[in-house]
């Protein structure tokens, strides 16, 4: 287990959207609030000791609801180079020596509570399980917690993968029904 106040959450919310068309997909309204704080609230309600969102500039809609939320945000002006691209830049706004573990979240997964990203903290080892994975039937996914040590490799990825090469040894905790669900295109939102 490791203390909130020991992990900076990292918020990926720099990606293209190309699957959702011409509209930003983080803006899109979900039950009449943005997609993206959906996935941010569960963040806030988790209360790390630091959060970090990735965005596509500074002063854009999507920095600006999510600096209101509290969220450190890190400019990502080239999203063409991936999920991987995001994740560097992220990691790297990370405190030297002060958080010991990063969770790694999606901004397009609004259905992820608090509760969830408490539970792949209390799976967290940093011998033992240094990588913690939500599951669903038994696959890896985001939201990821990775601890102070896989730093260096996550800052290594090059792609649209992500950290999806280390999620394969993860310590996997399963998500309830439904909370792992994201949003890629416009027809996912009305069974949403």
């Amino acid at each position: 287990m490791i203390d909130r106040d020991a992990v900076v959450a990292i918020f990926l919310a720099a990606g293209r959207s190309t699957r959702f068309g011409a509209d930003d997909k983080l803006l899109a309204p979900l039950g009449g609030v943005p997609l993206l704080l959906h996935a941010a609230q569960a963040i806030v309600d988790l209360a790390p000791a630091r959060r970090i969102a990735v965005c596509p500039d500074q002063s854009g809609p999507v920095a600006a609801l999510l600096a209101d939320q509290g969220f450190d945000i890190v400019a990502n002006p080239c999203p063409e180079r991936g999920l991987s691209q995001s994740l560097r830049l992220g990691i790297g706004a990370v405190s030297p020596g002060v958080e010991r573990a990063a969770l790694l979240c999606l901004a397009d997964m609004p259905f992820v509570r608090a509760g969830h990203l408490a539970a792949l903290l209390a799976r967290f080892d940093p011998d033992a399980a240094p990588v913690v994975a939500s599951g669903r039937d038994g696959v890896p996914m985001p939201p990821a917690l990775f601890a102070r040590s896989r730093f260096a490799a996550l800052e290594e990825a090059s792609g649209d993968q992500g950290a999806r090469f280390m999620l394969a040894s993860a310590a996997l905790v399963a998500a309830p029904a439904g909370q792992l669900n994201d949003i890629d295109r416009p027809a996912d939102l009305p069974r949403a």
